[in-house]
């Protein structure tokens, strides 16, 4: 009986094996990635196109955005610049940040922040979300408009887009900035009461549908996220840093980005100054993608680790990609220890447990094999 059922074994195997059917982790194609990816970028954004292409966007030029492509995410390849901004026939002025790209219907569609135009008041902070389209993720990309996509009565920056498949709506999601946003809190008050700051400016997270065209918004934009008012708030300490040590009178949330995994929704976002060291990363959850949502109670889930001996931090704008072997990576900019004044990028895996919880596992700079296809 035994010899039997071991020829059978080897029999389903061999029908296996030539019918292709291999192990998962057999036919994945992996390299070894270090962080930092040698790419200088700030708010940086992957996309990986159907061909297994990746190309990388971020904050670097001060007229436009350039773009580098890979096969293997060690590797990189100009594009050169892919949008052009600033002309005088242009919406947008100047403060080209944080571009998204996403590949709709054939075509690619670039979500980016820049100084209106149009002010009339003369503000110093005019940012709005413009929207620009190209055939290739190679560009050149084109103003789809000749405005920015809605026009609030304060300046906004860091769009995100979450295309729900479940409704087939579309979500846009932004930071109205700290600038003329002074909110009062108690950790404004201790604050002023220890003559740090006279006044704390706060920025908010919002989300709002947005039209299946990119050119509106439809409804009212809701408030998501917002720095805490309590000072026994869990979260008051760490969104905080960057005003209780004297770096800034801002309080940040900014850089969000939405995604779904099972049926929850998760809403990533940053704290603090994106130019000092305690740019952290937190996130929160809802069952809808407006909400409510809640933050969790382990933020934050990526920070500086040169307070206990590493080397990198200023850790934040991220997104989240999956990978070919269904693995969540977070892709994010950072600042080494040994350069502070320039950011670079950096990929670290996610894992969400089986509660929800979520785990950055990084800053890393060590060899770690990641799947490119």
């Amino acid at each position: 009986m035994r010899h039997l059922r071991n020829l059978l074994c080897l029999f389903i195997c061999a029908a296996l094996l030539f019918a292709g059917c291999t192990p998962k982790h057999e036919t994945q194609n992996y390299v070894t990635l270090q962080n930092p990816i040698p790419l200088k970028f700030g708010d940086p954004f992957l996309l990986r196109t159907a061909d297994g292409t990746y190309y990388m966007y971020g904050t670097s030029l001060a007229d436009g955005f350039e773009t580098f492509k890979s096969r293997d995410l060690v590797n990189w390849e100009s594009c050169g610049q892919v949008y052009k901004g600033g002309q005088p026939d242009q919406w947008c002025e100047d403060c080209f940040w944080a571009p998204e790209v996403y590949e709709r219907n054939g075509r690619y569609y670039m979500f980016f922040s820049a100084n209106y135009r149009e002010n009339p008041d003369g503000e110093v902070e005019n940012f709005k979300i413009g929207v620009a389209v190209s055939d290739s993720p190679e560009g050149p990309f084109t103003d789809l408009m000749d405005r920015p996509i809605f026009n609030p009565d304060y300046p906004v920056i860091d769009a995100n887009v979450y295309f729900d498949e479940a409704s087939g709506r579309c979500y846009l999601y932004y930071s109205r900035c700290c600038y003329k946003h002074s909110v009062e809190s108690e950790v404004a008050d201790s604050l002023r009461n220890a003559g740090s700051f006279p006044a704390i400016e706060e920025s908010w997270v919002y989300g709002v549908e947005l039209s299946s065209d990119f050119m509106h918004i439809i409804g009212e934009p809701q408030l998501l996220l917002a720095p805490p008012t309590k000072l026994n708030d869990a979260q008051a300490e760490w969104e905080s840093r960057s005003a209780t040590h004297g770096e800034v009178n801002r309080r940040w949330t900014e850089g969000s980005y939405l995604f779904k995994y099972g049926n929850t929704y998760y809403i990533m976002y940053s704290a603090n100054s994106y130019m000092g060291k305690y740019y952290a990363v937190g996130y929160a959850t809802a069952d809808n993608p407006l909400g409510p949502f809640v933050k969790a109670d382990n933020n934050p889930v990526l920070q500086e680790n040169v307070s206990n001996g590493g080397t990198v931090m200023g850790t934040g704008h991220n997104m989240v990609i999956t990978m070919p072997d269904g693995q969540l990576y977070c892709v994010y900019h950072g600042r080494m220890s040994d350069n502070p004044g320039e950011r670079v990028v950096l990929m670290d895996r996610v894992e969400i447990d089986k509660k929800g919880k979520l785990t950055v596992c990084g800053p890393t700079v060590e060899p770690q094999q990641v799947s490119v296809e």
